[in-house]
């Protein structure tokens, strides 16, 4: 599926999912959340795809992409740590336990990679050799393998801050979680991120990293939240093309969905200056690659909906039994 394909689909975007007959709303920067009387969390997922700490545009059919393919690893993940989701009324909406979400974001790496200011590979050529609590030796070559996975753990940002790096001896001096606890999300961690490389190998993938939101539920449980192993909270490679590209010190072949975040910074300074109107190619090319990463990860077709249907009044029918 190209952009060409999408271009009837343009126009369906989810762009607000503002529900007034449902109670306690929350707007994340993604994710439109309710909290229900009885305990559980609707979240709706949107289209819109945030960079620079603003929404930037809204991308048909993301929101779905990523429901979709958390439920994917969802299914195939719950033996190893209970997850949030009670149902799934809509390809677009989770509804899941309500949780306390711990202040710990868990990040496990696998290669040396990565671009923002928080990654190993960004800090490693500054520099540094002793991340984390984890020690790198000399030499190593960008997007190399790690001996072993290693957790890097940050600080959960809310309400738009950002994450700040962690060691386990911080985690349990400041206080963030008990040792019990980070035991527990650290062995759930690197157990859900190798059996997303076990599955992701099958596809022809490399799930390079990833992070993991954890809650505790009424009973004081851990428990795995948000969302998993989706294009936007991992680094997918084609294994592939992976030696060869690494042997020549080229970068591995990935789903590039930053077309909308290169072209914003090619044309202006996104943090400070207002974002010019982003063209509809770039914006089906973007929704073109997410869909193409949700049928490479899981082996399931994406199916196009009748270019007539309004995807919120498709999820407000659906949602009939909670308004």
């Amino acid at each position: 599926m190209d952009a060409a394909d999408l271009a009837p689909h343009a126009h369906q975007v989810l762009t607000e999912a503002t529900l007034p007959d449902l109670p306690n709303h929350y707007r994340g920067k993604v994710r439109d959340n309710y909290d229900l009387p009885d305990g559980r969390r609707i979240l709706i997922t949107t289209d819109r795809i945030s960079a620079f700490d603003r929404a930037l545009a809204s991308i048909p059919f993301k929101g779905e992409v990523l429901t979709r393919t958390a439920r994917f690893w969802f299914e195939r993940t719950g033996d190893i740590c209970p997850n949030h989701v009670l149902a799934y009324p809509d390809p677009n909406v989770v509804v899941g336990r309500r949780l306390d979400i711990l202040p710990v974001e868990i990040v496990v790496r696998g290669y040396l990679a990565g671009t923002t200011s928080t990654s190993i590979l960004t800090r490693y050529r500054a520099g540094e050799r002793t991340m984390y609590g984890h020690s790198f030796p000399e030499g190593m070559r960008p997007n190399e393998r790690l001996p072993q996975a290693i957790i890097t753990p940050t600080t959960k940002a809310f309400d738009g801050g950002h994450d700040e790096p962690l060691t386990e001896a911080e985690i349990l001096g400041k206080g963030l979680l008990t040792e019990a606890q980070w035991d527990a999300v650290s062995r759930a961690a690197l157990a859900l991120f190798a059996r997303g490389q076990e599955i992701a190998a099958a596809r022809g993938l490399i799930l390079a990293d990833t992070k993991y939101e954890f809650g505790l539920d009424a009973d004081g449980a851990i428990v795995l939240a948000d969302e998993i192993h989706t294009p936007d909270s991992s680094r997918y490679w084609f294994a592939g093309s992976y030696p060869e590209r690494f042997a020549a010190g080229a970068s591995p072949e990935s789903f590039d969905k930053d077309f909308v975040r290169n072209w914003v910074v090619a044309r202006c300074d996104p943090y400070t200056d207002p974002i010019p109107e982003i063209p509809a190619e770039v914006v089906l090319e973007t929704a073109a690659v997410y869909i193409r990463a949700f049928e490479t990860i899981t082996g399931e077709r994406f199916a196009l909906p009748d270019p007539a249907e309004v995807p919120l009044e498709r999820i407000r029918r659906n949602l009939a039994a909670y308004l």
